[in-house]
């Protein structure tokens, strides 16, 4: 359901000097240069033998056989009594197709956003089979139907992925996209990534590290930090990078918008370094699931009170939580996090509305940059 984003800066008392004039009623967001970006601690990765590393050091990694046998002798939180209710949208599929006007944003599920920008239509970490997982008879199953099937798209231009997990780099997905009518769409993919994708036919790729940007159309995209990892095997641990992604319209654009996707990542002084070189955003969309239990999860993945602390610390106008309720990943309850996330908004002082979730297959409309009180976006 369309809803008007309310004007409203939410800049941190605690940021940078610079990032809070860059939040100024009435100041320009120009792009970040090379330099501004070094200078907020956003480089390229580090690499060694080992793989890509974090910036703020390797991931604690806790036994995956102490989780999955708690799992296994304790079970996963019951569901309520009628089984869990997630309301689903239905968007207007004709409307999305022929929009080339209005900037929004549908939330698919789980990390899968459709963004449309400036007559550009962008999609985040592509996930539309049934389950999560290199098979197809096991592995996390989808627990709510799409917000949008893969023919009721309209002309995907842009595929960002995050990193190389099942859950955001979906082989059936992004081979069914490279074979969309009308040509494939251009793959934006971490290093290491490409080669990945050119064994499965698809060629139309660009691959960046941390702090690189390239344009698209109207569109300016960077690859930014996150603090995870990669792998789709026992044995290319962190071989391929992993990050988030910020999409600008470009200068001169008659409606103005700034997005930030987190992908996945467990909170550190990534979110700081984004927002202070990219001053402020209208949309973030922020993982707020998939967090249980904190002593395995916890360096991998934001809870909802760490996703709050990320919202404020890139000075962000409205927040979508993102990554939960489609799968079940980890030990919290389905809808669980939306209710955490309320609780942390609340306890954050924040509006109602200033973070929240959407219904499967709900749209918003990105129209904050409107408003003349607006200044996240240039």
């Amino acid at each position: 359901m369309p809803f008007r984003f309310r004007s409203r800066l939410v800049c941190a008392a605690i940021a940078l000097s610079a990032a809070s004039a860059n939040c100024a009623v009435g100041a320009q967001q120009p792009d970040p240069t090379p330099d501004k970006l070094a200078a907020s601690g956003i480089h390229h990765a580090p690499r060694t033998e080992n793989g890509y590393e974090n910036n703020d050091g390797p991931l604690a990694r806790g036994s995956v056989w102490k989780w999955r046998w708690n799992r296994w002798t304790h079970g996963l939180p019951p569901p309520p009594a009628n089984g869990y209710a997630f309301p689903v949208d239905h968007p207007d599929v004709a409307w999305i197709k022929a929009n080339h006007s209005d900037n929004t944003m549908t939330w698919i599920g789980h990390a899968t956003a459709l963004l449309q920008i400036d007559g550009v239509n962008v999609i985040t970490d592509p996930m539309f089979s049934e389950r999560a997982s290199p098979f197809t008879f096991a592995g996390p199953k989808r627990r709510v139907p799409l917000g949008l099937a893969l023919d009721e798209l309209p002309h995907i231009d842009v595929v960002l992925i995050s990193h190389s997990h099942y859950d955001h780099l979906d082989t059936a997905s992004v081979e069914a996209l490279n074979a969309q009518p009308g040509g494939p769409p251009l793959f934006l993919v971490p290093l290491g990534i490409k080669d990945w994708l050119a064994k499965k036919g698809i060629t139309n790729a660009q691959e960046l590290d941390w702090g690189d940007e390239t344009s698209v159309a109207r569109l300016d995209f960077w690859f930014v930090p996150a603090t995870h990892w990669s792998a789709r095997s026992l044995t290319d641990r962190n071989e391929t990078l992993w990050g988030g992604w910020v999409v600008k319209t470009a200068a001169g654009a008659a409606h103005p918008i700034s997005v930030y996707f987190a992908g996945d990542t467990g909170y550190s002084n990534d979110s700081k370094r984004i927002g202070a070189a990219f001053g402020c955003f209208d949309l973030a969309l922020i993982p707020v699931g998939a967090y249980e239990p904190r002593w395995f999860m916890g360096p991998q993945h934001v809870d909802p009170q760490q996703a709050v602390q990320i919202f404020q610390d890139v000075h962000a106008e409205k927040a979508i939580g993102i990554h939960w309720g489609t799968f079940e990943l980890t030990d919290e309850a389905l809808d669980e996090p939306p209710k955490k996330l309320g609780e942390a908004t609340h306890e954050a002082g924040l509006p109602d509305d200033a973070f929240t979730v959407l219904h499967h297959g709900q749209m918003i409309r990105l129209d904050a940059s409107t408003d003349s009180q607006s200044t996240c976006s240039r």
